[in-house]
């Protein structure tokens, strides 16, 4: 395999030994058609080198890397949906399929989606519909443009399989994806070992997760050496919380199996970008109670942190833990103003000043019903864009006297105006469900990807133009 000089090979999951995962076997698919590839991550992890015939040998048939995992495994966990708890969940359709160095030297994972069934299939079928797997690519895609931290969509190849659904029409076309991602362990990895009582297994899993994701506590030990690292994983997800606000974005499924370690978000399956301002928004036509709305998503991760404390408690004093839970709210706030201010490119000040604004600046777009993307569209550099919001498509919005406590909110913090050509486009980049049904349509229908190219594209436009 032709990889280049900067592929770094390092499995390193599976030392933890058979209590973690189980060896699988990769299904057999009738067809491998490959339809997103990850050329920019690829560079950055060695393997832009590959050619299109090698990318389907490790990527759809899941032949082993060089220097890598000889086998894929299906790890193991617990965890709470929708607050209830389940034992007998794991990687039910997906696996880890390898280890590596980025160009930072951050361990990552080579993770499945849609490759087939495991010993936690239960009665699925162990596959992705390609429709799933597009909205995967687009979410993880706009996600890394917003700012957030996020795995990556790092391959998509559709599988010829006819696929049936109780929420998508069907029978319908299927796929494979292979995400990126800086770990896959999840709360509910802990959570299972609490479960069991197996306290040694758990200082093992520790000593993994500090060794390889927080070494700067490695010359810690006992109480203190796990207080830290939960500490550390507290703040982690709750900036990954806050900035799911500044985003916009409703991630569906809050389950502690789907937040993990390192604050990194993963696992798009009923996500949403909010239309306007809705506290009360859901993603997941299943969260009949709101669960995980727009405006609970905080509440909800800071749960799933007590829920891993509470399996910490095996090996550590629960009044210990709780002092480091304590730490969410402050980390939130910081990590909120972060990245809202990233997004508007504002000029911080002192934070109880800029706390407030924010609170003012989601009371107003909640009560106005404005464009979420379209006033941060408008407003890059706060009031220095005062003119070209004056040109917006809501401009009217922007006149009205319930505007005038942001307006001079944005005005005390500007910025400037960036000269990238996103910023000078009336409309913005979004990602709504009209838009992502929008260019499914003629993947459906006549197998045209066009559409979705573009997109992406667009996307990465705007990637370009925030991080300048």
């Amino acid at each position: 395999m032709p990889a280049s000089a900067q592929y770094r090979p390092d499995a390193r999951f599976a030392r933890l030994g058979p209590n973690f995962a189980d060896p699988v076997a990769p299904a057999r698919f009738p067809a491998e058609t490959l339809r997103w590839r990850n050329q920019d991550w690829a560079a950055r992890i060695g393997l832009g080198t590959l050619s299109d015939t090698d990318w389907a040998t490790h990527f759809a048939r899941f032949e082993p890397l060089p220097g890598n995992m000889t086998e894929p495994l299906a790890m193991r966990y617990h965890g709470h949906q929708f607050r209830n708890y389940n034992p007998d969940i794991g990687d039910g359709r997906g696996f880890l399929y390898a280890q590596l160095r980025d160009d930072a030297g951050r361990l990552l994972d080579l993770g499945t989606k849609g490759s087939g069934q495991t010993p936690y299939s239960r009665s699925g079928d162990g596959r992705l519909t390609l429709k799933g797997g597009v909205r995967e690519v687009l979410a993880a895609a706009m996600l890394e443009a917003r700012g957030v931290n996020t795995s990556k969509a790092f391959s998509l190849f559709e599988t010829g399989e006819a696929l049936s659904r109780g929420d998508e029409p069907s029978p319908t076309r299927s796929s494979v994806l292979v995400r990126l991602s800086h770990s896959h362990i999840r709360f509910g990895t802990f959570q299972r070992l609490a479960f069991f009582q197996q306290r040694d297994e758990m200082w093992v899993l520790i000593e993994h997760v500090v060794e390889n994701y927080y070494p700067e506590f490695q010359g810690l030990s006992g109480e203190a050496k796990i207080a830290a690292l939960f500490g550390a994983i507290v703040e982690a997800n709750a900036r990954l919380a806050a900035s799911w606000m500044a985003a916009g974005f409703v991630h569906g499924v809050l389950n502690t199996d789907n937040l993990n370690i390192t604050g990194e978000s993963f696992d798009y399956g009923p996500w949403r970008f909010l239309p306007t301002s809705d506290p009360n928004f859901t993603a997941a036509y299943f969260d009949e109670t709101g669960l995980y709305a727009f405006g609970r998503q905080p509440e909800a991760v800071s749960w799933a942190l007590a829920q891993l404390g509470g399996a910490l408690t095996l090996v550590c004093p629960a009044p210990v833990l709780e002092r480091e839970l304590a730490r969410f709210a402050p980390a939130y706030q910081v990590g909120l103003r972060e990245h809202l201010f990233a997004r508007l490119k504002l000029r911080t000040g002192e934070i109880e000043s800029d706390m407030a604004f924010l609170g003012a600046l989601f009371d107003w777009l909640t009560e106005s019903q404005a464009g979420w993307d379209q006033f941060f569209h408008d407003w890059i550099g706060g009031g220095a864009s005062a003119s070209r919001a004056a040109e917006s498509p809501q401009a009217a919005l922007y006149s009205l006297p319930a505007f005038a406590e942001i307006r001079a909110g944005l005005d005390k913090r500007a910025s400037a105006v960036p000269a990238h050509p996103s910023f000078q486009r009336p409309r913005p980049t979004s990602l709504l469900i009209e838009d992502v049904e929008g260019l499914w349509s003629p993947i459906a229908e006549r197998d045209d990807w066009s559409l979705f190219e573009a997109k992406l594209a667009e996307i990465d436009q705007a990637r370009q133009a925030l991080a300048a």
